[in-house]
C-alpha cells in the first residue's frame, strides 16, 4: 500500500505542478489585498477538492454518458486558460478580478484540478483504489494550499515592479501552457478518431 501511495502521490504532484502555478497565481491576484487573496486561495482549493473528488468517483461515467473524452476536457480547459492569459497580457483584467470568480476559474479549474490531475485520479483510482488515491490527493492539495497561502512572502521579496513583471511573464507562460494543453487534446482526439 505504501508503494502504491507513493506512486499515485508522485504522479499527482507532478500533474498538479503547484510550484509552476505560483507565478500564475501572482498574475491573477496581484491587484487584490491580502484578505482577498486568502479568500481566493481557500475558495480555489475547496472547489478544486470537490471537483477532483467528484471526478475520481464519477469521471469515467460522466464522460461516457456525455459522449466526451479526456481530450475534449483538455481542449476546453486550454481554451479557458488561453482567454485568461490574453486578458492579463492585454491589461483587461479588472472584470474577472472584481467578480471574485478567479478562485474558481482558472485557479481551481483548470489550473489546480486540471486535465492532468483529473486524468491521474481516474487512472489511479481504478488501479490502486479510492482510499490510496484519495489520501494522495488530500496530501497534495494540503501542500498546494500551504504554498499558495504563503506565496505573499515571495511577492514581498520581488516588490511591486518585480511582481508586475512576473505577472506578465506568467501570463505568457499561461498562454503557452494552454496551447500545449489544447495541442495535447487535439493529438489525442486525432489518435482516437484514427483508431475507430
Amino acid at each position: 500500500m505504501i508503494k502504491e501511495f507513493l506512486t499515485t502521490f508522485t504522479a499527482q504532484f507532478v500533474a498538479l505542478d503547484i510550484i509552476g502555478a505560483v507565478p500564475i497565481y501572482f498574475s491573477l491576484t496581484h491587484r487584490m489585498n491580502p484578505e482577498e487573496r486568502t479568500a481566493i486561495v481557500n475558495k480555489s482549493m475547496l472547489v478544486a477538492t470537490i471537483v477532483s473528488i467528484i471526478f475520481m468517483f464519477a469521471g469515467q461515467t460522466v464522460f461516457h454518458h456525455l459522449g466526451i473524452g479526456i481530450f475534449d476536457f483538455k481542449i476546453a480547459g486550454g481554451l479557458v486558460l488561453l482567454l485568461m492569459a490574453f486578458a492579463e497580457l492585454l491589461g483587461n483584467t479588472e472584470a474577472h478580478h472584481s467578480s471574485g470568480s478567479t478562485g474558481i476559474v482558472p485557479l481551481a479549474v483548470p489550473l489546480i484540478a486540471g486535465p492532468a490531475v483529473l486524468t491521474t485520479l481516474i487512472v489511479h483510482s481504478t488501479a490502486y483504489g479510492y482510499l490510496v488515491t484519495g489520501l494522495a490527493l488530500v496530501l497534495n492539495f494540503a501542500i498546494a494550499w500551504f504554498v499558495l497561502k504563503h506565496s505573499e512572502k515571495v511577492k514581498r521579496i520581488f516588490g511591486k515592479d518585480g511582481t508586475t513583471a512576473i505577472s506578465k511573464i506568467a501570463a505568457l507562460l499561461l498562454a503557452a501552457i494552454s496551447v500545449a494543453m489544447i495541442r495535447s487534446g487535439v493529438f489525442e482526439a486525432i489518435s482516437a478518431w484514427n483508431n475507430h
